[in-house]
């Protein structure tokens, strides 16, 4: 359990302000950054190294500024496995947050995907972050949103209701029963009876509770 008053925090960015701001906001949340890089080689050199609580990690990074710093999350998360990872982009790149999720491998392990712009609203921003450390699965709005827009016909999430399609979408941005029960204003047990639901009709396996929503939220992205 990762102690939510200090996080030991990796931060890879080509981009010297950003990264420089976001060493001075999480030093002044009480957290330590013990690497503060520029790109992806020097990223996976700085897990395998302090085997951070959690790393942020930019999308884009030199030499090409493509998906340099999300290839590196992959492969620091092979090296170093279930390391919780909070990759940031400046744009929703929906088969970024698939290959990252991909990762997980069904068996959770701290995964994020934030736009850049929520970094502003820092409350939102070291929460989505502590979550991550502690092995939640937290992922912007704008991402689970355009993830809708490209449903398929043969979508195995064909069976769930609207509510329950509802829960499901807040499940993907990390939030818990009891968060989700704020957010459409019902009680907390009829979001576990949604969850139950939900579990039953994408025929997920009897397991820890954790363990099925990463497989279910996994089971949404992919659809």
């Amino acid at each position: 359990m990762v102690d939510n008053t200090a996080m030991r925090i990796v931060i890879a960015d080509d981009a010297v302000l950003l990264r420089e701001g976001l060493v001075r906001l999480l030093t002044e949340s009480g957290h330590q950054v013990v690497a503060a890089v520029g790109d992806g080689d020097a990223l996976v050199g700085a897990v395998v190294e302090h085997q951070p609580d959690v790393s942020i990690v930019d999308v884009r990074m030199p030499p090409s500024h493509t998906d340099e710093g999300l290839r590196a999350a992959v492969e620091a998360r092979r090296l170093v496995p279930r390391t919780p990872i909070l990759v940031l982009s400046q744009y929703v790149e929906v088969s970024y947050a698939d290959d990252l999720l991909a990762t997980t491998g069904g068996s959770g392990g701290g995964i994020g995907y934030l736009l850049k712009d929520r970094v502003a609203a820092i409350d939102e921003f070291l929460d989505a972050l502590r979550r991550v450390a502690a092995g939640g699965t937290v992922l912007d709005p704008e991402v689970v949103g355009q993830l809708f827009a490209r449903r398929r016909r043969d979508d195995p999430l064909r069976e769930l209701t609207p509510r329950e399609r509802e829960v499901l979408a807040l499940m993907a941005e990390g939030r818990s029963n009891t968060a989700i029960a704020r957010a459409l204003v019902v009680s907390d047990g009829a979001v576990e009876k949604h969850v139950r639901n939900i579990f039953t009709k994408l025929t997920l396996p009897p397991d820890t509770e954790q363990h099925r929503r990463v497989l279910a939220v996994l089971t949404y992205l992919r659809n």
